[in-house]
């Protein structure tokens, strides 16, 4: 059951989950968050990558190379949702990413870092989720 828990949550990714991005080069978005942890609540500060509807993280920003392991990766094509969530929290600067099954919370550190994550966030959700499919539309005007 953890592994379960810890494959939805990004947590101990597969190599496979990123294998083609180049996340040490070039990112849509790089910086420092503030992450609760996902068994014991408690809050970290890790060095996140947005690359290719992908949200990575690492313990720091130095040195990551392409030999570099994630701490996790978020295929944010499947999150629904990203806003603010300081009330919710209360801290400022919160907001979370949820799949409609699960939430990750995170703190930037300061209002502007976090509009900026949300609004490059929110971006990539558009562009890398699935889209419905002509095929996939049902016109119930002509059945």
């Amino acid at each position: 059951m953890e592994n379960i828990w810890r494959a939805l949550s990004g947590q101990d990714p597969n190599p496979e989950d990123y294998t083609g991005i180049e996340f040490w080069s070039n990112p849509e978005r790089s910086g420092w968050l503030t992450k609760q942890g996902d068994y014991i609540k408690t809050w970290r500060r890790r060095w996140f990558i947005l690359k290719q509807g992908k949200l990575f993280w690492f313990k720091d920003s130095h040195n990551i190379t392409p030999g570099s392991t994630p701490r996790g990766v978020i295929p944010v094509g499947t999150c629904l949702t990203v806003r603010g969530a300081e009330d919710l929290l209360n801290k400022p600067f919160a907001f979370e990413l949820s799949t409609g099954e699960y939430t990750m919370y995170f703190v930037a550190d300061t209002e502007k870092e976090k509009e900026e994550w949300i609004n490059s966030i929110g971006r990539a959700i558009v562009q890398h989720s699935r889209s419905v499919t002509e095929s996939e539309v049902v016109d119930y005007d002509n059945k």
